[in-house]
């Protein structure tokens, strides 16, 4: 492996979300502690990326408003045909300031006040407020839990998608937090209900990189010519390359009119401004890193068996799956029987700090979500740190 994915790397005092979230709530923390929390890496980002930026910066470029660039488009459009055999064409592809703010444009751009947005839960939490805040109304359709291994219940979805006053479905593909990589079959499912009943799909891919070696993720589009002029895909390099400090996101619709009417919003949202050395770094992670990607899939694959072997071995009491994508784990920690504020106490005792599963909806509750993204020697005394609480 040429890149050193074992490096511990101290983002204390760094302005580093969850490192001060951390800190503020056990000052004294080990120093071999990681947060397993906000969904950024403990790894560095590609090497090549630094010295490619940095070779940027030095050639004295002026830092003034800055558009796509052709290189920019074709290393976008290269991506993702090589990784997700995606046909795409330059003028889809429109950048935006963040794929969470890209989200809140396409709800504001294709529903009114008080129209109803599908979504399965547990489901990231930000598509909830984002539906909230623009006085839309969330329509759950709770996903189906066998053992941990989630599935959409399409009854219920088409009940829902046959109601007029629901115009969305916002679709998290992979599924955060549950880890889900939805099947082709399944997708065309999906993509027959939002059909049949005039739906728009906003379809968060940014995971869409972040897959398990024995699984493929299909891109929502790719299922047929009539749900590509009906979907918005979100996409960046973000949650891939570990740069989500970038803020940069790109957002591909196909549908002229739908790309021009989630332009006009996103405008009026000021989010169509993004930072010049997004673009840049885009293109340099699209053309030169993807062999880091995919050692760091190795690392992330081998770090997820392990925490649920560790719990299946050790305390099978606390039910671990083994996802599918993304470099998260749903971890079912109800047979404890404890309250909410039990299971935090027990956990932060244990210098185990994670995003509360109750925050992903009522489905949540008695589960929390782990990022393993991280050197495994810390991840392993994690654990057997919280082995020593149980």
């Amino acid at each position: 492996m040429k890149n050193n994915f074992e490096e511990y790397v101290s983002r204390k005092n760094t302005a580093s979300y969850k490192w001060d979230a951390m800190y503020n709530e056990k000052p004294d923390v080990s120093d071999k502690t990681l947060p397993l929390s906000v969904a950024d890496m403990e790894f560095r980002s590609p090497s090549t990326l630094y010295e490619k930026l940095a070779e940027h910066i030095s050639s004295g470029p002026i830092f003034g408003y800055t558009g796509q660039t052709k290189e920019f488009l074709q290393s976008v459009i290269n991506w993702n045909k090589r990784r997700h055999d995606w046909d795409i064409k330059e003028e889809w592809i429109v950048n935006t300031a963040g794929v969470v703010n890209a989200i809140s444009a396409a709800i504001s751009a294709f529903s009114n006040e008080n129209d109803g947005a599908i979504v399965f839960k547990p489901v990231y939490f930000p598509f909830i407020t984002s539906i909230e805040k623009l006085n839309r109304k969330v329509v759950n359709v709770p996903l189906l839990n066998e053992n941990n291994y989630y599935y959409i219940d399409f009854d219920k979805f088409e009940e829902e998608a046959k109601k007029s006053e629901n115009k969305l479905l916002i679709l998290c593909s992979p599924h955060n937090p549950v880890g889900r990589v939805w099947t082709k079959e399944e997708l065309e499912k999906i993509a027959k209900i939002a059909l049949e009943n005039d739906l728009i799909v906003i379809s968060d891919e940014i995971w869409y990189d972040l897959i398990s070696k024995d699984k493929k993720h299909i891109v929502l589009s790719t299922i047929s010519p009539e749900i590509a002029e009906k979907t918005v895909i979100c996409t960046a390099p973000s949650k891939t390359f570990n740069v989500a400090g970038m803020g940069f996101s790109n957002i591909i619709i196909q549908n002229e009119s739908l790309r021009e009417k989630f332009v006009e919003h996103a405008s009026k949202m000021g989010i169509t401004h993004v930072n010049l050395l997004g673009y840049k770094a885009c293109e340099i992670l699209y053309n030169y890193c993807e062999e880091w990607l995919d050692e760091a899939i190795d690392v992330i694959e081998s770090n997820q068996k392990f925490t649920k072997q560790f719990f299946d071995e050790k305390f099978p009491a606390i039910k671990a799956n083994q996802p599918e994508g993304t470099y998260l784990m749903w971890i079912d920690f109800r047979a404890l029987n404890k309250s909410r504020e039990e299971l935090e106490k027990l956990l932060v005792d244990a210098e185990i700090f994670v995003t509360k599963g109750h925050i992903f909806g009522e489905e949540g509750e008695g589960y929390e979500r782990f990022n393993v993204a991280l050197p495994k020697k810390n991840l392993e005394y994690m654990l057997e740190n919280l082995l020593k609480q149980l």
